[in-house]
């Protein structure tokens, strides 16, 4: 791409935009608008390119805001010409993961939603919950998000017990199984007493419960247990009728049955209030109900057959193509449902047809959706009500001058100063931003195991955390995403004054807000003052402090019980010259305890990537003195 900084915006250049324009194609493709910094600022397909993208320019006053003002910003046009508008959906998809526009950003990063995870990568899959969507292995499938956590933990529970699968993240012995073999929950994966392509195949039929493609497991599974019996495998036939027991039980514990039990269908729809639009996904598999997924969107960047169309791009785009249905029953019409519906059947390999229901069953179902998703706005606003409330009260308990947008709390965890670690948690909005959050180890050599000092453990952590401030004070403070609004202490008047010191040190009082949170009365102190301020323990400011010190309090007593957890582990071991601390790790990693490596032969031992021969005759010697 040509560099543009020497470039004006293309609106207010009328020649050379109606030049570019008719450098553009009338063919399907993919478009890039860029700035004057070359950056991308927002990806689009459509079927005819140049009818598509001229149309940004007509009229600035029929855009939404957020489109005028990426218009505003574009200086330059790219595109790339496909063969057909499904070439080009499947191209946008992946451009804008590569890219990441800002102004392709539709959907909030949303964690409170779970996600059921398989990692195919392994050669033992594991089947776990998790809320947030790591940018892991490629093989690994993420199916979800589920609205329902308990119905998807149920369900996980109950597909463990149909099928023989892996129990453990890592084994509980070294040389046998566990108690789940012996009960038959688990086919012997520590010891591999099953093949990983054998348990790769059962993983399959487990993944097809999460497909909502439970009743073709279920014809599947009749097939082969009638088989089974005909070739007089009795044993394996009584396995496979186990489960199909248990998966018409998982079937009958569906919340919602329709009338025609063979249709396989998608249902979404949205409700929207004047900043957020929650959209729910129903997907119905042979007339049940087998998940229900959310979303939530940004009313501002589109209207709602946009939000739609975004929705289902990046939800179909990560499934498998089985999981795909025939039908697609939307709210709304969508601007793109044509390529959209040939993209599908292209991936699907069969026709998928995206409609409107005006009447009738299909319509109620879609109603039934969109009273889901105004349940679910409700619940939005209710927290974003209460979060706006406490962040005005708040404002004016420390007469600040804006809304703390981002609360940071640190607290100090020990055990009369031994493991003595501290916690940084971050609030954005009102609501925990974990992917912010920090743990820090005391490295202040006066705290130690029979010698706390809480004071010196805050003032260290406060001059880390802010010290590339000290050191480079043109560095930006107001408006930098990193600068919190707001610090608060878990402690009272002795831990403040210490963090107060050595932010003055640094000189960074004057640009940061700090106060301190006791317990038992809940006071909140501020610098130079010696008394409280006068507030209520049950205002909204007040508890969304105290929220802020629990958390704070949360993870710094997790992770030092992590972090005492390990000195435990490894405390024998240190005893044994020679032995460092990455040894350590690989003796424990290999043995996954200290009884096992007691129980080694020097031979063994001897296998652990860095122990020799001659260490591991010393390690042995140590467990085993000699008379």
């Amino acid at each position: 791409m040509t560099s543009t900084a020497q470039l004006s915006a293309l609106i207010h250049d009328p020649e050379r935009l109606e030049a570019r324009l008719q450098e553009i194609p009338q063919e399907p493709g993919v478009y890039f608008m860029q700035d004057a910094q070359d950056q991308v600022l927002y990806i689009g397909k459509s079927k005819s390119l140049r009818s598509r993208v001229r149309s940004y320019f007509r009229d600035l006053s029929h855009h939404l805001p957020r489109t005028a003002m990426m218009v505003m910003q574009v200086v330059d046009i790219e595109f790339i010409v496909t063969d057909t508008e499904a070439e080009a959906l499947a191209l946008e998809a992946n451009l804008v993961k590569q890219h990441q526009p800002h102004f392709n950003v539709l959907l909030k990063d949303d964690k409170k939603y779970p996600y059921l995870c398989i990692t195919w990568s392994e050669a033992y899959p594991r089947l776990f919950i998790t809320r947030k969507r790591r940018r892991g292995k490629g093989q690994d499938r993420y199916y979800g998000p589920y609205v329902d956590v308990g119905l998807l933990r149920r369900t996980l529970a109950l597909v463990k017990r149909i099928f023989p699968l892996r129990q453990r993240p890592q084994p509980l012995f070294k040389d046998r199984p566990c108690l789940n073999y012996d009960i038959g929950r688990c086919p012997g994966v520590c010891q591999q007493l099953i093949t990983s392509q054998e348990y790769h195949r059962t993983v399959q039929r487990v993944a097809m419960v999460f497909q909502g493609r439970t009743q073709e497991l279920v014809s599947m599974l009749t097939q082969q247990m009638e088989s089974a019996a005909a070739e007089l495998k009795f044993e394996q036939a009584a396995r496979l009728r186990d489960q199909i027991r248990g998966l018409e039980r998982l079937c009958a514990d569906q919340k919602v049955a329709l009338p025609d039990d063979t249709v396989s269908r998608d249902a979404i729809a949205l409700a929207a209030d004047a900043h957020h639009a929650c959209v729910q996904i129903f997907q119905v598999r042979a007339g049940r109900l087998v998940g229900r997924l959310g979303f939530v969107a940004d009313i501002h960047s589109g209207g709602p057959g946009d939000i739609l169309q975004r929705v289902l791009e990046s939800h179909y785009q990560s499934v498998d193509a089985v999981e795909i249905p025939a039908v697609i029953l939307c709210q709304h019409d969508l601007p793109d449902g044509e390529i959209l519906g040939n993209y599908l059947s292209q991936r699907r390999g069969r026709k998928v047809t995206l409609e409107v229901p005006q009447r009738q069953s299909k319509a109620s179902l879609v109603e039934m959706v969109e009273r889901n998703a105004q349940y679910e706005l409700a619940r939005t606003q209710r927290f974003a009500d209460r979060n706006a409330q406490a962040l005005l009260d708040l404002a004016e308990m420390l007469d600040l001058p804006d809304l703390p947008r981002r609360i940071e709390g640190y607290d100090i965890s020990h055990v009369q100063g031994a493991d003595a670690v501290a916690s940084q948690v971050v609030f954005t909005d009102g609501m925990a931003a974990k992917q912010h959050y920090r743990h820090y180890k005391i490295k202040n050599p006066e705290v130690r195991a029979g010698h706390s000092d809480d004071f010196a453990s805050l003032a260290e952590v406060m001059g880390r955390r802010f010290r590339r401030y000290a050191a480079d004070p043109q560095k930006p403070r107001l408006g930098n995403p990193d600068w919190p609004d707001l610090v608060m202490i878990d402690g009272g008047k002795g831990q403040l004054s210490a963090v107060v010191e050595v932010l003055r040190q640094m000189n960074l009082l004057s640009d940061l807000r700090v106060v301190s949170l006791a317990k038992k009365r809940e006071e909140i102190f501020t610098p130079g003052v010696s008394t409280p301020l006068d507030t209520d323990p049950n205002q909204p400011g007040v508890q969304l402090l105290r929220r802020l010190r629990d958390e704070a309090h949360r993870f710094a007593v997790s992770f030092h019980r992590q972090q005492r957890s390990d000195r435990m582990r490894r405390s024998r071991l240190s005893d044994i010259p020679g032995l460092g601390r990455h040894r350590q790790k690989e003796l424990l990693a290999t043995f996954r305890s200290i009884d096992y490596i007691r129980e080694a032969s020097p031979a063994q031992l001897a296998t652990v990537p860095g122990i020799g021969p001659q260490l591991a005759q010393q390690i042995y010697d140590y467990f085993h003195p000699t008379t």
